[in-house]
């Protein structure tokens, strides 16, 4: 049985439990000398669900996390003695040609037959194991409804127990959330400590040339490298501040306008059409500023007498300017209606205009949510990657003009990491160096919007 079809079962299961619980719960209330229901009959019926397709589900996903290892453990069991094989390297190669056969990606014509033996043990042990798990699973489910439709009484305090069960999986929900950004940040860093290792962090942070192509062994010809991140870091910073001297003033003007002038008309055509500029696929403003935006500065410049390279920072900061303009507009929207009327309205009463309520009153009030939203967007843009690889360029020059190509943080580390790489090479690791570097600089913006929000806060009622 295939683990959607199994799962679908479940959660089948788990409905029927749904209405059985919320059935009996009704037939005891309904008994003339019954007690009054702690809860009401949907509680009974989400508890009854909750122990039908919880521990299932558990089981189910208990078995995917351990079943590949195990398997492969009794599948290849003496297939490396019998072989002679005894280094880890060369077991791994073992283990990843029977996973090859499993999956039907044979490469080589002759197939070792030991290896083809495990493979063909491996798939009878994982058809088993999936008709255990079946069974396992579905009876674990029809035994847990059971137990609960049995418990189901007038006293039991049902929705104290479902909210008790979610408060539990939200907790170890938020719990593997941190575990996952803790474990992020930790591989970055432990492979950044590796770069650090055999480059200066001085060199690294202060240096002036990027030029990470180097010989990866000792009997090849290359460069011995540059690590210097300055360029990329100026690329970084020129790109999203002309980004946002484009989504700032048009996303805040935009929100006022929206908020405080618009009709609720215009206002319900508009809004979704300015935000449907944030579900574009970044590829297709790559496409749009390599093909359009750039040519016609390129042709531009050149009318002026400017010399303008056919990728440049201009065009791609115009293009992610466009593409941030929703993020700025929608939160800050969100913010101004948030500002009391009662504030307006007393403002209008002391005699100032619509424009000096705005301008004193609403925006001072908003200018937390507005920072916010603001820090958002500049993270947006420091992140891209596709606009400014199709726009911008990979030159990694320390220029200020945005009429020349340039390119950042993000692109570098696409870049270092395609294709084959060896990583023990600092050219490999240079791009978790620039990550950790990306990590930190976001990591300020966004302790610098907390900042904001936090002394600038208004409390209304």
């Amino acid at each position: 049985m295939s683990s959607s079809l199994l799962i679908a079962l479940i959660l089948l299961l788990s409905l029927l439990a749904y209405w059985l619980g919320c059935r009996r719960a009704v037939t005891l209330a309904q008994r003339p000398s019954a007690d009054k229901l702690h809860s009401r009959p949907g509680y009974y019926g989400v508890l009854a669900g909750l122990w039908c397709g919880l521990p299932a589900l558990l089981i189910v996903a208990v078995w995917h996390l351990a079943a590949d290892p195990l398997l492969t453990r009794m599948a290849m069991h003496g297939v490396a003695a019998a072989k002679g094989v005894a280094s880890p390297d060369q077991v791994d190669l073992l283990v990843n040609d029977m996973r090859n056969l499993v999956a039907g990606n044979v490469v080589a014509h002759e197939v070792d037959p030991l290896i083809q033996a495990a493979a063909d043990q491996y798939v009878g042990l994982q058809r088993l194991g999936d008709l255990a798990l079946a069974a396992v699973a579905l009876a674990t489910a029809l035994g847990g409804a059971y137990v609960l439709l049995g418990r189901i009484r007038p006293a039991l305090r049902a929705r104290n127990q479902v909210e008790r069960i979610v408060e539990i999986v939200l907790t170890l929900c938020s719990t593997f959330a941190v575990f996952v950004t803790v474990g992020i940040v930790l591989s970055v860093l432990f492979e950044s400590i590796r770069f650090f290792q055999q480059i200066a962090p001085a060199d690294f942070l202060f240096g002036l040339k990027w030029s990470p192509q180097m010989a990866i062994r000792a009997d090849q010809a290359g460069s011995s490298g540059s690590f210097g991140a300055i360029p990329v870091l100026t690329g970084t910073f020129l790109i999203s501040g002309i980004a946002m001297a484009i989504a700032v003033p048009l996303g805040l003007m935009s929100a006022i306008y929206l908020s405080e002038y618009a009709g609720p008309r215009f206002r319900a055509v508009v809004k979704p059409l300015l935000e449907i500029l944030a579900g574009v696929p970044t590829v297709v403003y790559g496409f749009f500023a390599a093909l359009v935006v750039a040519p016609a500065i390129r042709d531009l410049g050149g009318l002026a007498g400017l010399s303008v390279a056919s990728e440049s920072a201009l065009a791609a900061g115009l293009v992610m300017g466009i593409m941030i303009i929703p993020f700025v507009s929608s939160l800050s929207d969100d913010v101004i209606n948030a500002v009391p009327q009662s504030l307006r309205d007393g403002s209008y009463g002391l005699g100032a205009t619509k424009s000096e309520t705005i301008k004193l009153v609403v925006l001072p009030a908003a200018l937390p949510g507005i920072v916010g939203s603001i820090l958002l967007a500049v993270s947006r843009a420091i992140g891209e990657t596709m606009i400014v690889v199709m726009a911008a360029g990979l030159a990694a020059n320390l220029t200020f003009n945005p009429l020349q190509a340039v390119t950042t943080v993000t692109v570098q580390i696409v870049t270092l990491l395609v294709g084959d790489q060896e990583f023990d090479s600092p050219k490999t690791l240079a791009a978790f160096a620039l990550g950790m570097l990306l990590f930190v600089v976001t990591l300020a913006l966004n302790v610098a919007a907390l900042y904001v929000v936090r002394k600038y806060r208004e409390e209304y009622e």
